[in-house]
């Protein structure tokens, strides 16, 4: 039946062939290949390759069988991104209603046991004041804006929080009428019937149903239009494409996009009796339903051994309205490079906590590197432990609403490149290049900023990781685990501090305003926008904090428990503050210039990108020291070291381009100031 290919070492290795172009059904050989993706995953075995011909596949691809670690299984698009997986349905059957609204009903039979358009957006740590549907109208491959009444679909007015305000005049609403989906559309002139307009009708396009199924290999397809549902930390999260709670997935060369959710799912399996529970029970807090979830993940399998361990690799990721990649424990072991991550939650309707180009609990020893996100509400957000994780070699940029005249919708997140939340670290910052308006958010303690580029603020700082009810501070406590493993070592509240402030470069490129105290969900937070490390003014050096131990006699418990909870000390030295950026009261060695106006500059040329600066003109000869693992420590609360996911240490002699770093130490990302306006991505 199947096309032999080679012999491998636990049998024959085949290559399987499928058409969608195909005349009819056929075995899966070169010369009558099967026409759907699904019907080779039905034989496919470890090792085999799974070579897709160019053509629109309309069908949710569920691998049923795993591969090896050293046999995965290869799903391969023949021609780069010429095999499309799409969710969606061509929609041409439409009439005109009235004036620029046309009609179209859909038999509900197409769905089968999942309508998106009687399937709602919403659970745990979703804040919208709209619920929305799960489906979709696309025209011209973007989603249109779904409105709760033909009424307002008629008046298509401009949606004020989207940060595309024209385009959002573009409206659907859909209801239900004997057994079929009605469906409402504005086309502000256009005739659908002669447009590419198309609705989505499935949940996903790759995901398979069963947990388990490891070492998957997908490549080169392009994959969009579908409509999973919101994935939020204490339920089951479901992407686009995702390995559903397995084991050494590898997701390259792909372009995924116009997900109505999230694009790639590394995310939790479901578990009955804790999805979505605080808004099915109200009874006990989220934040308590995500504790549970991960102590209850270690009795589901949530090991090393088990989960994790992906590759997101070289892909495009756009226009998905939740995130372009999320996963709550799922993701753990992982590594996310070289992806372009743009243009997430840009219509600004799904307002909630889980939005992100990259949205990740629980990443341990995930590393995430040399990476293009852009364009989105946050760019990556790593929410309770971020233990070994690290952030390298990325750019960002414009992750900022696109006027200060934008309004920000109740509920909506703050914008940021990069935001740490109560987490307890080591988590890993360097060689980055931030150009948003504010650079990194810490709600947290554990964090190591080393040889990044900030335009923006660090903001947060000592805040944003307790509720406030009835009253009272109520202290969130979250797992640290023990190094390099998903087990669970303690919980412990957010002390603040042990972050570590080496060798960055601070550029205040806005302009300087009063610090905002916002309470959201029950936090309170400062917003600082002013660059560079003067927030830390309140913090400790380490000297001054192991005083207040009195190590020289046997500890007095009553007398110490004050100490045990205030904040914890930080060590910054090195870095550069540029255009009036501040520095901690306590920084030795830095280099300040208030005189000088510095310019940095993103350029866009096509899909590459470089700076237009003149920092090597300013500063100079200046130098200062090499950086390492030693230098920076271990993270307080899992007495872990900041180093590389298999224990081995860090030395910082590589920068942005991994270029090496000689004895001369330069800030900032850049070994050699004179590249810095050298293509920065590609």
């Amino acid at each position: 039946m199947k096309f032999l290919d080679r012999i491998g070492k636990g049998g024959l290795i085949m290559k399987l062939f499928v058409d969608a172009k195909s005349s009819k059904q056929g075995d899966g050989s070169r010369e009558n290949p099967f026409k759907c993706i699904n019907d080779a995953a039905k034989v496919a075995a470890p090792g085999d390759e799974i070579l897709v011909m160019p053509g629109i596949y309309r069908e949710n691809v569920c691998p049923v069988r795993a591969g090896l670690p050293d046999a995965p299984i290869v799903y391969k698009s023949v021609e780069p991104l010429g095999a499309v997986i799409t969710g969606a349905e061509p929609a041409k059957n439409w009439e005109l209603y009235q004036d620029t609204v046309w009609r179209m009903s859909v038999d509900n039979g197409i769905f089968a046991d999942y309508n998106p358009y009687t399937t709602f957006i919403y659970g745990d740590w979703y804040m919208g004041s709209k619920i929305y549907h799960t489906g979709v109208v696309y025209l011209d491959d973007r989603q249109m804006y779904e409105v709760s009444s033909l009424e307002e679909c008629i008046k298509a007015e401009v949606y004020p929080y989207s940060w595309e305000p024209e385009y959002s005049r573009y409206k659907w609403y859909t209801e239900q009428k004997e057994n079929k989906t009605i469906i409402y559309a504005n086309f502000l002139g256009k005739n659908p019937n002669e447009e590419n307009v198309e609705i989505n009708v499935r949940r996903n396009c790759f995901m398979p149903v069963q947990n388990g199924i490891d070492y998957i290999t997908v490549q080169g397809f392009n994959i969009n239009k579908a409509a999973p549902t919101w994935a939020p930390p204490a339920a089951y999260q479901d992407g686009m494409i995702g390995p559903h709670w397995s084991k050494g997935w590898i997701i390259e060369d792909c372009d995924i996009s116009n997900s109505r959710c999230s694009g790639i799912s590394l995310g939790k399996y479901y578990d009955e009796e804790n999805d979505h529970y605080f808004t099915k029970n109200h009874v006990k807090s989220p934040t308590q339903m995500e504790r549970d979830a991960v102590c209850r993940g270690q009795y589901h399998g949530w090991t090393k051994e088990k989960i994790g361990s992906h590759i997101i690799r070289r892909n495009n990721i756009h226009h998905c309205e939740q995130a372009g990649i999320v996963g709550r424990m799922g993701c753990v072991f992982s590594v996310v490079e070289n992806n372009n991550i743009h243009h997430i939650n840009n219509m600004q309707q799904l307002i909630g906590a889980e939005l992100a180009a990259i949205k990740f609990h629980a990443a341990i020893d995930v590393v995430i590197r040399n990476n293009n996100i852009h364009h989105s509400t946050m760019g990556i957000w790593l929410d309770w432990e971020a233990q070994g994780t690290r952030i390298s070699g990325n750019l960002f940029h414009h992750n900022n609403a696109p006027s200060e005249d934008t309004p920000l919708m109740f509920g909506a997140m703050m914008c940021q490149d990069v935001f740490v939340e109560v987490s307890h670290g080591p988590t890993l910052i360097d060689n980055n290049i931030m150009l948003s308006q504010t650079s990194v958010r810490i709600a947290s303690q554990g964090v190591a900023l080393v040889h990044n580029l900030f335009l923006g603020a660090l903001t947060g700082i000592g805040g944003g990781t307790d509720n406030i009810a009835n009253g009272v501070i109520e202290r969130r406590y979250t797992p640290y685990h023990i190094r390099h493993e998903t087990e669970v070592a303690g919980f412990m509240t957010i002390l603040h501090g042990d972050d570590r402030i080496y060798n960055n470069i601070f550029v205040q490129n806005e302009p300087v305003k009063e610090a905002e105290v916002t309470e959201d969900m029950g936090f309170t937070t400062v917003n600082n926008n002013i660059c560079g490390t003067e927030i830390f003014d309140s913090f400790l050096n380490y000297q001054t904090w192991i005083d207040q131990f009195d190590m020289e006699h046997l500890p007095d418990m009553t007398a110490l428990q004050d100490y045990h909870f205030r904040s914890l000390p930080v060590w910054i030295n090195g870095n550069v503050y540029l255009n009036g950026a501040r520095s901690w009261k306590l920084e030795k060695d830095k280099f300040v210039d208030h005189t000088h106006k510095v310019t940095v500059e993103l350029i866009e040329e096509g899909n590459q990108y470089r700076l237009k600066t003149n920092l090597a003109q300013v500063l100079k000869d200046y130098t200062t020291g090499m950086i390492c693992t030693q230098t920076l420590g271990k993270a307080f609360e899992p007495d872990e070291y900041f180093e590389n996911p298999d224990g081995t240490p860090i030395i910082f002699d590589r920068d942005y381009f991994s270029e090496h770093r000689s004895i001369n130490v330069i800030p900032g990302p850049f070994a050699d100031l004179a590249k810095a306006e050298d293509g920065l991505w590609y």
